[in-house]
């Protein structure tokens, strides 16, 4: 399969140019993730007296960013692999093996993020990726198949046939809640040393407990084979009658947005035994934070392949390219200024000023991509994930 990429994937000629609209999509869903983690005080959740206005603006951006933008990054994580995978096929080697080095790289990475914050999702993917790798080489059906088992949220299913043929049954007793109040006094009055200490501690265990909790753990593969599929359909290219998929994709989006957005609201509270209501509760959110995420993908789609917009799209690209290094510096300077070690920020900022906060450092992260990528080719800690997965690497064999 040719696989070339560039702006509009027709004109380039060479394995390793861009697909800038992934690179927008990539920018968008690590500013939003950035955002969030502000209002969240990076899983602090600890908070002055809140306004009117702060409940507002957490229920609005949540609403709008909670749960799309990582689903748009993971998305983007296998769409990635594919391209990697694809290129190296065409040069006659398997990037397998590789590509699993590099997730043991990304899992030290994610260690060294999570000293500063405990609620690093770098590990987790790195662990979520593994029983992944076999399907890069598996047939469309094989992928389709996986896929669809994942998207049905097959725990969640387990939980809702308990609840329903048993009135008596009762939810297994894993809760992340112990793990985040093991981490509160540390962050509310500790150096940077205690965080980091209990945060590795704790924080392992309570990502993978929390994404178990929500669903994350059977979504994120999901995300992972659904971009690997995006990349072998070249569905972001302007190509043959992609743009006709695109606005299709859109309309389901939006029509099944409509519809599970409601059932998200009500339906569970509407089941009497905790499996149904909580096996409810995940499918029906995770579905919709999908929907919703289609929504945002096939927009930018075709506003970038269609419209006049595709140029100022095109300034959020920097920032997608530098978002590994972007993750990393809304942790540390994330809980630079919202933990005790820091400036203590989670005291006086409530969620007006942590979005406003949030929004900020990501216009100084933009400028700092700017400059950055003028006189280099990746960000520092891409290039230090780069180095890291060529390690060993005899280009001559």
């Amino acid at each position: 399969m040719n696989t070339r990429t560039g702006a509009d994937c027709r004109h380039a000629n060479t394995n390793n140019s861009r697909i800038d609209v992934a690179d927008v999509l990539r920018g968008i869903a690590i500013g939003g993730i950035v955002v969030i983690h502000f209002l969240e005080h990076l899983d602090f959740y600890n908070f002055p007296p809140l306004t009117a206005l702060d409940q507002r603006v957490w229920d609005v951006t949540f609403f709008l960013l909670a749960g799309k933008m990582y689903a748009v990054f993971a998305l983007l994580f296998g769409f990635s692999f594919f391209i990697q995978d694809d290129n190296r096929a065409r040069r006659g080697e398997d990037f397998r093996l590789r590509f699993a080095w590099r997730m043991v790289l990304l899992m030290v990475l994610g260690l060294f993020d999570m000293t500063f914050y405990n609620g690093d999702i770098l590990f987790l993917y790195a662990v979520c990726a593994l029983p992944v790798i076999p399907f890069i080489r598996a047939s469309n059906r094989a992928l389709k198949i996986a896929a669809l088992i994942l998207l049905l949220q097959p725990v969640e299913v387990a939980f809702l046939v308990a609840g329903l043929v048993n009135p008596e049954a009762t939810l297994p007793g894993i809760d992340s809640a112990p793990y985040f109040e093991a981490m509160f006094s540390s962050k509310a009055e500790g150096g940077f040393p205690d965080v980091a200490a209990v945060s590795v501690r704790y924080g392992l265990p309570c990502n993978f407990v929390w994404s178990f909790q929500v669903g994350r753990l059977e979504q994120i593969p999901f995300l992972f084979i659904t971009g690997i599929l995006l990349g072998r359909r070249r569905l972001l290219c302007d190509e043959g009658n992609n743009m006709r998929i695109w606005r299709r994709l859109l309309v389901i989006g939006v029509a099944a947005t409509a519809i599970l957005l409601p059932l998200a609201n009500r339906l569970p509270q509407m089941a009497a035994n905790e499996c149904v209501s909580h096996g409810l509760d995940v499918m029906l959110n995770r579905w919709k934070d999908l929907a919703m995420m289609v929504v945002i993908v096939s927009a930018v789609v075709l506003t970038f392949y269609r419209t006049r917009a595709r140029k100022m799209l095109m300034w959020i690209a920097p920032y997608g390219r530098m978002s590994l290094t972007n993750y990393f510096g809304q942790s540390i300077f994330g809980a630079m200024l919202f933990y005790n070690w820091g400036f203590g920020l989670y005291r006086i900022a409530g969620h007006t000023i942590s979005l406003l906060l949030g929004m900020g450092f990501v216009c100084v992260q933009y400028i700092f991509c700017r400059l950055w990528l003028a006189h280099n080719q990746r960000g520092p800690f891409e290039e230090l994930w780069h180095k890291g997965t060529w390690l060993f690497y005899n280009s001559a064999k």
